[in-house]
C-alpha cells in the first residue's frame, strides 16, 4: 500500500503519508487511490478539486457547507508550509468543538482527510503556500457557512498572532451561534 494512514486525536480525521519515490530524475508518488483509501475507512468519492495560493499569515477558514451539501476534504500543501486545522462541529459528538492541527508542507507531502461535518481552515507559515484539496461534494454558495477562527470555546492554538483574513472570514459567528445542522 503506497499510503500510511494514522487516525488523530479525533479519530474521524486521518493523517495520510504517501510513499515518496525520488531519484536523479525527480520524484513520484500516488496522492489518491480509492481502493487504498476505502480499506482505511475513507469510502467517499471526490467530486471537486480546489487550488489556492496564499501569502504568509493568511488564514482561510474555518469553513464548512451545511447538509445536504456538506463536503469531506482531502487537503494537501504542494508548495510552502501551512498549519491545517479540522474542528468537530457534530452536535452530540464526544469531540464536539475539539480541534486537531497538522503542519503540512510541500516537503513532507502529508495529507489530511477531514470528513464532512467538520469545519476546516489553515494558516500559511511560509512566504506563500499552494494548497490543493479534493471535496466530496461540489461547492454550493447557499450551503456555505463558517466559524470564527479565534472562537475561545474552541481554543485553536494558531501559530500566528495577527493573521490576514478575508472580510467574510473575519465575520463568522462563534460555534455556539453557527448555522449548523450536523448531528453525531
Amino acid at each position: 500500500m503506497p499510503f500510511k494512514f494514522s487516525r488523530l486525536e479525533i479519530p474521524d480525521v486521518i493523517l495520510i503519508e504517501p510513499l515518496f519515490f525520488e531519484d536523479v530524475r525527480g520524484f513520484f508518488m500516488e496522492i489518491y487511490k480509492y481502493s487504498d483509501f476505502a480499506r482505511a475507512g475513507i469510502k467517499e468519492y471526490f467530486l471537486q478539486d480546489n487550488y489556492s495560493k496564499s501569502a504568509k499569515n493568511v488564514l482561510r477558514g474555518l469553513h464548512y457547507q451545511k447538509d445536504p451539501g456538506a463536503q469531506g476534504k482531502l487537503v494537501r500543501c504542494i508548495k510552502g508550509r501551512i498549519f491545517d486545522v479540522a474542528v468537530d462541529i457534530r452536535k452530540g459528538s464526544p469531540t464536539y468543538g475539539h480541534w486537531v492541527g497538522v503542519e503540512m508542507s510541500g516537503d513532507n507531502n502529508l495529507m489530511l482527510y477531514i470528513p464532512s461535518a467538520f469545519a476546516h481552515g489553515f494558516v500559511v507559515l511560509s512566504d506563500f503556500a499552494e494548497v490543493m484539496y479534493k471535496c466530496t461534494e461540489e461547492y454550493f454558495p447557499e450551503d456555505e457557512r463558517g466559524v470564527i477562527w479565534n472562537d475561545p470555546d474552541i481554543g485553536i492554538n494558531w501559530p500566528v498572532e495577527k493573521p490576514i483574513l478575508s472580510e467574510k472570514d473575519s465575520k463568522h459567528p462563534m460555534l455556539k451561534d453557527a448555522d449548523n445542522n450536523f448531528k453525531y
